[in-house]
């Protein structure tokens, strides 16, 4: 909305809050001068329950895809190509559909706000369902990129029987409109698709009916999103200033950190949100609800997933920091043998003729091209050595955090380019 980007300044004192910190938060919902808050969420909420994203390599869904030869990925989401074949959307449909994963306690969490009359509305791009098993009712939720909670006729809209529905995609079969002769309309037999908002579709009108409601918050909260598919990405710009905004996620995203009273809790969603129920005072409650409804069997799986995904990420963290300090090291030394006239200026640290400086190193996998030294480092950003401590003692979340039911999924938001949730 043409605003600045940049992080508002430590010194810059807060408005509406007592400081920018989940303990003001707490005590801005306490007071009861946040009784109207706007939730908005993406892929990241549902990570810790087992759903992959959409396009992480080797884990996302659509890497999973690859086997149905299809001519890109998104394919399966493209409303052209469901039409000439809508085999591979049912094959993927069967390991989505709901009854297969359980609410995380970040949706447990959205449904206390409701059920203590907190939760003005919740806008989600992921179409998992899990906020409606969490509990929260279904005239507070936008479901902006729709949801399997319904299915019709892409013909002539028909409606289709939820029972059928979910035996064809147990099946992985392709559903067919059930109007029939009978119906005095003539057959149709038409293609069923789920009321999932596929690429180039107009977003439910519910959407544009509600989404002034991020004008009258009086809180925002916003959980794993990366905020890149619009209009939803809008929404956060849309709660006005000095409401407080709070993020949680595993990066800042959008313009979220440029408020004054915007509150950044950078890490997995779930870690997060149990250091907020602490500070509310509603911990105890938030873990009973949660493992009431998801049993104790979930509950530990979803645990033990998450130390699992921990101590992965801080593997390859560990694996990409001693790249990169490798390749500065080397670099220090090309120099140190340059000042010394051991090696001549213009040769490489590799052997034979190069170009010193200017040669590209691939610093780490998926990381880009990392020119060590100059301005065009992917990690120019933040130093190296003090993000690895940050993510190591607060994103991954290694210590109280993570024993018992102190701490759950290393929840990565899924990249969402164009139109996409933890869905397309």
């Amino acid at each position: 909305m043409g605003q600045d980007n940049s992080v508002i300044s430590d010194d810059t004192p807060a408005v509406t809050l007592a400081e920018r910190s989940l303990a003001a938060v707490a005590d801005h919902i306490k007071s009861g001068k946040a009784r109207r808050i706007v939730v908005m969420t993406g892929a990241g909420i549902s990570t810790a329950a087992g759903i992959p994203d959409f396009r992480s390599p080797e884990t996302g869904l659509y890497a999973n895809l690859a086997a149905l030869n299809l001519p890109e990925p998104e394919a399966v989401f493209d409303l052209d190509f469901f039409k000439k074949n809508p085999k591979p959307f049912y094959v993927l449909a069967k390991d989505l559909y709901p009854g297969t994963f359980h609410p995380t306690v970040s949706h447990v969490f959205i449904s206390l706000l409701a059920s203590k009359g907190l939760l003005a509305q919740l806008f989600t791009q992921n179409i998992d369902c899990l906020e409606r098993t969490a509990g929260i009712p279904g005239e507070l939720i936008v479901e902006a990129h729709g949801s399997f909670a319904s299915q019709r006729c892409i013909d002539c809209k028909t409606p289709f029987p939820d029972d059928k529905m979910r035996e064809h995609v147990a099946r992985a079969e392709v559903p067919r409109c059930i109007r029939s002769e009978a119906n005095g309309d003539g057959r149709c037999d038409g293609l069923v698709k789920p009321d999932i908002v596929f690429f180039h579709e107009a977003l439910p009108s519910l959407f544009y009916e509600r989404r002034n409601l991020a004008e009258t918050a009086d809180l925002a909260l916003v959980l794993g999103t990366s905020l890149s598919v619009h209009p939803f990405a809008g929404l956060p710009d849309m709660v006005p200033e000095p409401v407080p905004r709070v993020l949680f996620n595993m990066e800042r995203v959008g313009s979220l950190g440029t408020h004054a009273d915007d509150v950044l809790v950078l890490g997995d969603c779930d870690t997060g949100v149990r250091k907020l129920a602490d500070a509310l005072g509603w911990r105890d409650e938030l873990e009973a609800k949660w493992r009431e409804l998801v049993g104790e069997e979930e509950a530990e799986r979803q645990l033990q997933g998450m130390t699992k995904r921990v101590q992965n990420e801080v593997a390859q963290l560990a694996s990409q920091v001693d790249q990169v300090l490798h390749l500065e090291d080397k670099d220090d030394d090309a120099d140190d043998e340059v000042n010394s006239g051991i090696r001549d200026p213009g040769q490489s640290n590799e052997e034979g003729p190069g170009t010193g400086r200017e040669g590209n190193f691939q610093a780490t996998e998926g990381a880009g091209s990392a020119r060590v030294g100059d301005e065009e480092s992917p990690f120019e950003e933040h130093n190296i050595r003090g993000e690895a401590r940050r993510m190591v003692s607060n994103g991954l979340g290694l210590e109280a955090d993570t024993a018992g039911p102190g701490g759950d999924g290393w929840a990565k938001p899924g990249s969402e380019s164009q139109r996409q949730t933890n869905g397309p």
